[in-house]
C-alpha cells in the first residue's frame, strides 16, 4: 500500500488558503495531514462529504480501538505499515496483567497493588504496564462483578474475560461505563456478546484459535450489524507451536495493510499467560517462556498482550524491547546538551564530556548518580549520537568540543583547565586539546569506572 502524499492530501481540500488551520496555506495543512501532525477537524471549509473523503484516506491501514476512558483511555492499532524502518509505530503495544475472580479478597487486592505499582525508569522514560484483565475463573458471574466493581478505581483500564454472556454483563452493569475491553466472542455466543458490546459501548475481541477464514466471518456479521470496535484474537499457541501463531499474526495484519481488507484492519491480541498451563515446567521456565513468547509477538503485531506474571527479571526486557520498537527510528532519542551538575561543587571540580544519546547520557549519570560523584557532566550536541558514531560521524571533534566549553559557561565554574573524555574518543584527544586549551584526559571506556577515575585524579 503506497504511503498518503501530501498531494494526495491537498486534491481534496478547499485549496483556499484561509489560514483559520494555523498554516499559511492549504498545502502547509497537507503535508501536516500527511505526516499525522495536524487534527483534519480544524479545516473550516470542508462540507461532510470533502470531510469523508479525507477521513477515509488518512485513517490508519489497522484501525484505532480506544479501552478504558479519560485518563485511564488507552490506544491501540493505527499502524500503517508492515515494517519500522518504512515508518514509525504509533501506538505501543498495551501490556495488561491477568487477574483471576477466584482470589480471595485480601489476595487480590494485594495482585492490582503489584501490579500498579510496577514501574522502571530507562533513557528518561518511565515504563509501566497498561491494562487489568480480569478474568472469570470462578465461573460465578457474581463473583466476577464483585472483581469487577473493585476494579472501578483502579489505576488501569480494564479487560473483562469471559465467554459466558451472563457473567459479561453482570460485570458490565458493574464497570460498563468505564468502557473496559470485552473478551471474547466466538462463534458460540457472537450474537450475544454483540449485543451487550452495542447496548454498553464497549469494544469487543473477536476470538478464533487458528482459523482466519472463521475470524473473517466473525468480524463480517458484527460489521453487518454495525459494530467496528473490534480487537482481533487469533489464538496463541507457545513453545514449538509459535510459529503457527505468527503466521496467523502475520496473515492478519498483511490483510490489513497490503491488501486493505477491511474484515482485518483492526488490533491484534495475544496471550503469552497461556504459557502457564503447561504442568511441564516450574515457575522460573514459565516465566522465561512467557517473556520469550510476549516479545515475540511484540515484533509480529501484537497491538495488546495478556501477561499473568509480575516479576520484574520477566517485565523488564518485555517493556525496553517495546520502548525500543516503539521509537522513531528516524529520529534518534537525545537529550538537551548543555552543562549538567551533579554533587557538591567547586572550582576544582572534575569536568566530563559525553553525547546527548539518550542512552550514552542516562548510563553516564545513573553511574555518577549511583557513586555519589561531585563533577560537571558537559553534554556535546551529537544529534543524539553515541561517541563513536558520533565520532566517524564528525559531530564529536575538536571544535565541536570548544564551542560547547565557549556555550556553557563552564570555564567560569572552575578554575582548572582539566577535561576528562571518553576512552572511545581517546583517537581526538590531541585535537580537543589543541582545539580548547585544556588538559585532555582520557577516561574508562564505560562510565562505571568514572568514580573510581575522577577519585584517583581528582
Amino acid at each position: 500500500m503506497a504511503k498518503v502524499t501530501a498531494m494526495d492530501v491537498y486534491k481534496l481540500l478547499p485549496q483556499t488558503n484561509c489560514e483559520d488551520c494555523g498554516e499559511a496555506s492549504c498545502m502547509a495543512f497537507a503535508t501536516k495531514l500527511s505526516e499525522k501532525e495536524a487534527d483534519l477537524a480544524i479545516c473550516t471549509e470542508l462540507t461532510d462529504e470533502e470531510f469523508r473523503k479525507l477521513e477515509e484516506l488518512l485513517a490508519p491501514a489497522v484501525k484505532e480501538i480506544i479501552f478504558g476512558k479519560d485518563d485511564k483511555a488507552r490506544v491501540i492499532g493505527g499502524d500503517e505499515v508492515l515494517y519500522r524502518y518504512e515508518e514509525s509505530y504509533y501506538n505501543e503495544t498495551a501490556l495488561a496483567i491477568d487477574v483471576s475472580d477466584d482470589l480471595d479478597s485480601s489476595e487480590f487486592d494485594e495482585k492490582i497493588k503489584t501490579i500498579e505499582s510496577i514501574k522502571f525508569e530507562r533513557t528518561g522514560e518511565i515504563l509501566t504496564l497498561d491494562a487489568i484483565a480480569l478474568r472469570n475463573k470462578s465461573g460465578d458471574s457474581t463473583k466476577f462483578a464483585e472483581c469487577a466493581k473493585k476494579l472501578e478505581t483502579a489505576k488501569y483500564p480494564v479487560i473483562l474475560v469471559t465467554f459466558d454472556p451472563i457473567a459479561m454483563e453482570e460485570a458490565l452493569k458493574v464497570i460498563g461505563d468505564e468502557r473496559p475491553l470485552m473478551y471474547a466472542a466466538n462463534k458460540d455466543n457472537i450474537f450475544e456478546m454483540m449485543e451487550l458490546a452495542i447496548k454498553y459501548q464497549c469494544p469487543l475481541t473477536v476470538f478464533s484459535p487458528g482459523d482466519i477464514a472463521g475470524m473473517k466471518d466473525l468480524i463480517f456479521t458484527l460489521k453487518s450489524n454495525g459494530f467496528e470496535d473490534i480487537v482481533m484474537d487469533p489464538g496463541t499457541l507457545t513453545q514449538d507451536a509459535i510459529g503457527d501463531t505468527l503466521d496467523n499474526f502475520i496473515m492478519c495484519r498483511r490483510l490489513a495493510v497490503e491488501d486493505k481488507d477491511d474484515n482485518f484492519r483492526y488490533p491484534l491480541l495475544g496471550i503469552p499467560a497461556l504459557v502457564g498451563l503447561n504442568e511441564d515446567m516450574d515457575e522460573i521456565e514459565k516465566g522465561f517462556m512467557e517473556a520469550t513468547t510476549a516479545s515475540t509477538l511484540i515484533n509480529k503485531y501484537a497491538d495488546i498482550l495478556i501477561l499473568k506474571k509480575t516479576d520484574m527479571w520477566e517485565l523488564i526486557p518485555i517493556l525496553t524491547l517495546r520502548q525500543g520498537i516503539y521509537t522513531d527510528p528516524r529520529k534518534p532519542q537525545a537529550v538537551d546538551p548543555g552543562i549538567y551538575e551533579f554533587g557538591d561543587l567547586d572550582e576544582n571540580s572534575a569536568v566530563i564530556v559525553t553525547t546527548n544519546f539518550s542512552l550514552t547520557y542516562y548510563t553516564v549519570e545513573g553511574d555518577l548518580k549511583s557513586a555519589n560523584c561531585n563533577c560537571y557532566l558537559l553534554v556535546l550536541d551529537t544529534v543524539g549520537k553515541a561517541v563513536d558514531v558520533a565520532i566517524a560521524g564528525g559531530q564529536f571533534d575538536g571544535k565541536a568540543v570548544a564551542d560547547l566549553i565557549n556555550e556553557s559557561g563552564i570555564e567560569n565554574k572552575v578554575k582548572n583547565k582539566k577535561m576528562i573524555i571518553p576512552g572511545l574518543a581517546a583517537s581526538i584527544s590531541g585535537e580537543i586539546e589543541d582545539e580548547t586549551g585544556w588538559e585532555i584526559m582520557i577516561g574508562p571506556r564505560d562510565s562505571s569506572g568514572l568514580a573510581e577515575f575522577i577519585d584517583e585524579k581528582f
